[in-house]
């Protein structure tokens, strides 16, 4: 992505202070920073933005508009400097909804027509006569933005008989999403057809675009107005699907979160800024949502003023971009979990052992049991022999060392073991290679990988499981004839700081003293994958595939050899088991030779 596009990322996500507005709007026309340009959104992209236009009536009202704000947005939305995958609109696209206001304003939507980029719009009370509901009939709202203009579009799915209200499904971060569109306070027919497309969609998330339903105070705090309470009773509440309600209307913009009848949250928020200068320039609020991080970074900005930004004086500068707390925000929501009552995830079905014998194989170890047993002997599925056996520190019970039920979905298992271990005093239960297994005598002087699926639970950091380890030798360095640094370490260990850190030290065949690679600080109560990757060269710890910055570029080769057993969830210093491990462990593989992060187990 080029520079401008970055800096664009980095403000919407908060990275950038609100100082940097002006110089964070990349300009309209400006090269796209993905290849969304010219071919239309990445639907299967994790991070895309729901670009939401609210009352454009001021800009078309008789012979006192002017559609270039308008035009601006329509460009920016179609240009790739972002992965904008549907607009709606809000409602109230012209001021006194005459047929000459209509003309003008479908004739700068046709550049989405042209382009087939998806959008809806629904009717707001200055758009048709506002005493009437969705059986008004016939009106020019209706002639220029009916359910037949939206003929083309890959995204409608259909209107309800009277024309006034739509619904759309559109792909984005690999999954469908459905829209609704409805008209200005739409009749008991108008909500009961809505209830009937959620009926039809019951795995779809739902985002409620509506004209009127929450009001807001000039602090931001917004709350029903009489007829959004009608809507939030009869529609919302009883429906979990819909998680997000975009209205216009009033002014100024606000937001509130009120929980559904399953306990969910809703978020609620009007956007509209005709108050503002030049009818509000045509400012879009841009819902930039990344699957991965379960955010939502909300952002509202006027491309047509920042398309001026070197001729602005300071009254339009300040209208470039809406850094307050109701336009500038972010919204943290599980995905995963706030769909689950209605559209859960599939659990993939577990990969077959014989797929993760790749070539160099040396043990590969999955933790398959009832879940709450104890673990006494665990097979190497790779049939070398390196199969594990049970050890108990003292004074600890067998439940100190069971199998788990819980799983990564990304592992090749659906299962792992859950170690309860400690120190001061050391306790728990760990295993260890049995004295016939080969692997006891390996120094993997061409290279080798060992991997890992962990997950450290919330009392991780209470202080009593620094340096836990879940992969290591029971022998120290020195046992291996090693005389550097503290010569008591385990001749290699894939341990845990204090602050929930990887750390894999070794003490090389080729070096005296201890070769360390450092990671960074982990979340806990999330599965996570960790690898330590060596060349026969160099060594190269990845988390989540991805390599941490502390990898030392010091040769390093093999692993020293003090004799005795690899341990699985357990330290040893001084070849003494000091503690053994406290959380979760997924499959474990050992290869011996430097694999690609693609032939990780990550799948």
């Amino acid at each position: 992505m080029n520079d401008s596009s970055r800096r664009t990322f980095l403000r919407g996500a908060g990275l950038l202070g609100a100082g940097a507005a002006v110089s964070a709007l990349p300009a309209i026309g400006a090269p796209a920073a993905s290849a969304t340009f010219g071919r239309g959104p990445d639907t299967e992209d994790g991070r895309f933005t729901l670009a939401v236009l609210p009352d454009t009536q001021y800009l078309f009202d008789a012979d006192r508009g002017d559609p270039a704000p308008l035009d601006a947005t329509l460009r920016y939305v179609t240009g790739g400097e972002e992965n904008i995958v549907f607009l709606a609109h809000l409602g109230d696209l012209t001021e006194n909804g005459q047929p000459g206001e209509f003309d003008q304003i479908s004739r700068s939507f046709q550049h989405l027509d042209r382009r087939r980029f998806p959008y809806s719009t629904l009717a707001g009370n200055h758009d048709i006569k506002s005493s009437t509901d969705d059986q008004r009939g016939r009106t020019p709202y209706l002639d220029a933005f009916g359910p037949q203009r939206q003929r083309g579009s890959r995204t409608f799915r259909g209107a309800s008989p009277d024309g006034y209200n739509s619904h759309h499904v559109f792909r984005a971060g690999g999954r469908e999403w459905l829209l609704l569109a409805l008209d200005w306070r739409p009749s008991a027919g108008g909500l009961e057809w809505a209830r009937s497309v959620l009926a039809r969609n019951p795995r779809l998330p739902a985002i409620l675009t509506i004209h009127e339903l929450v009001w807001a105070d000039e602090a931001g705090q917004a709350q029903f107005s009489e007829f959004g309470q009608k809507v939030w009773d009869e529609l919302v509440a009883g429906n979990d699907q819909i998680f997000l309600t975009l209205n216009g209307h009033y002014w100024p913009p606000g937001r509130m979160v009120k929980q559904n009848k399953a306990g969910h949250d809703v978020h609620l928020h009007i956007t509209n800024y005709q108050d503002r200068y030049y009818g509000g320039s045509a400012m879009i609020r841009l819902y930039r949502f990344d699957l991965a991080r379960n955010v939502i970074d909300v952002r509202t900005v006027s491309p047509w003023l920042a398309d001026q930004a070197p001729r602005l004086n300071e009254l339009q500068r300040q209208e470039i971009e809406r850094t307050g707390p109701a336009d500038y925000f972010s919204l943290e929501i599980d995905f995963e979990s706030r769909f689950a009552g209605f559209a859960p995830v599939p659990v993939p079905p577990a990969r077959p052992a014989e797929r993760q014998l790749i070539r160099g194989t040396v043990a590969y170890w999955r933790f398959e049991g009832r879940d709450g047993a104890p673990v006494d002997r665990v097979r190497d599925l790779s049939g070398r022999g390196n199969d594990l056996v049970r050890v108990t520190l003292s004074g600890s019970a067998p439940e100190a060392l069971r199998f788990s039920s819980e799983f990564s979905t990304r592992q090749p298992s659906r299962s792992s073991l859950r170690f309860d271990g400690g120190k001061k005093p050391a306790r728990g239960g760990y295993l260890r290679t049995a004295d016939s297994a080969p692997m006891n005598a390996e120094t993997f002087d061409r290279g080798y990988t060992v991997e890992a699926f962990v997950k450290l639970p919330e009392d991780f950091k209470d202080g009593k499981h620094a340096w836990a380890a879940i992969f290591g030798r029971q022998g120290s360095g020195g046992k291996a004839g090693k005389t550097g640094d503290d010569p008591g370490e385990p001749s290699a260990t894939l341990s845990l700081s204090d602050g929930a850190a990887f750390q894999w030290a070794v003490f090389p065949v080729n070096q005296n003293g201890i070769s360390t690679c450092w990671g960074h600080e982990l979340a806990l109560q999330e599965w996570i994958h960790v690898a330590a990757v060596n060349d026969g060269r160099r060594t190269t710890l990845y988390v989540d595939g991805c390599p941490v910055l502390r990898n030392p570029k010091t040769p390093a080769a093999g692993i020293a050899n003090p004799g005795g057993s690899w341990l699985i969830g357990a330290y040893a210093y001084d070849s003494i088991v000091e503690q053994a491990f406290h959380g979760w462990l997924g499959d474990v593989r050992v290869v011996g030779r430097a694999l690609d992060p693609r032939e990780f187990m990550l799948g």
